[in-house]
């Protein structure tokens, strides 16, 4: 996808009346469009970093599109944008539809019993197309109406052209697991039960 250059006057136009989603302390990351889209800035934290040679925004389009081919729902990119401040990029997006596997987990009446195999499956089908998605949580699974699992937040991936390693695939999981730990829900979450399906096939 070619970058445009996006001047601050329309990025300003852009996202007036937005809902931010996510900010930090240089200020808002992620916005919500009046119309459902997103826009979602990135920011070079280095002056001499890989991201000057494959900007992150790069790397979350790419990774999208990579996902969509191996049948993985995500979402659809609409346009990258060039910021005025350097270092800066912007990706305007269509979301996934639905709701993240963490809140449908708060909700009454929910059972891990029966949602695991369904996160089990995502994981493995992952494991097995050799990606290596190290923010894989429940906070960046979305499950869609049509109850089909996929992913978000996707700039920090990588894709290995074969299965993961069973190393790979431990150290993936641990990542998963110590978001779990951080989020207080080990009492809820079964965490051995994963472990064991993911790591001992």
């Amino acid at each position: 996808m070619q970058c445009s250059r996006l001047p601050q006057a329309a990025l300003n136009q852009m996202i007036e009346g937005a809902k931010v989603l996510e900010a930090d302390s240089f200020g808002a990351k992620v916005y919500l469009l009046n119309d459902g889209n997103i826009v979602k800035v990135f920011r070079r934290k280095r002056l001499f970093s890989s991201a000057l040679l494959r900007p992150y925004s790069k790397r979350f389009i790419d990774n999208a599109a990579k996902l969509k081919k191996l049948g993985i729902p995500t979402l659809t990119v609409l346009a990258f944008y060039q910021l005025d401040e350097p270092g800066k990029t912007a990706v305007l997006y269509e979301p996934l539809p639905g709701e993240t596997l963490r809140q449908i987990a708060e909700k009454n009446g929910f059972d891990w019993e029966d949602n695991l195999p369904k996160l089990i499956e995502l994981i493995r089908k992952l494991h097995n197309a050799g990606v290596y998605f190290r923010s894989l949580h429940l906070g960046n699974i979305v499950i869609t109406p049509q109850h089909e699992w996929g992913l978000i937040d996707v700039a920090d991936m990588r894709f290995f052209k074969g299965p993961l390693s069973k190393k790979l695939a431990r150290r993936n999981l641990q990542h998963f697991l110590r978001y779990i730990q951080r989020e207080n829900l080990s009492h809820k979450f079964p965490a051995q039960a994963l472990e064991s399906a993911l790591l001992n096939d």
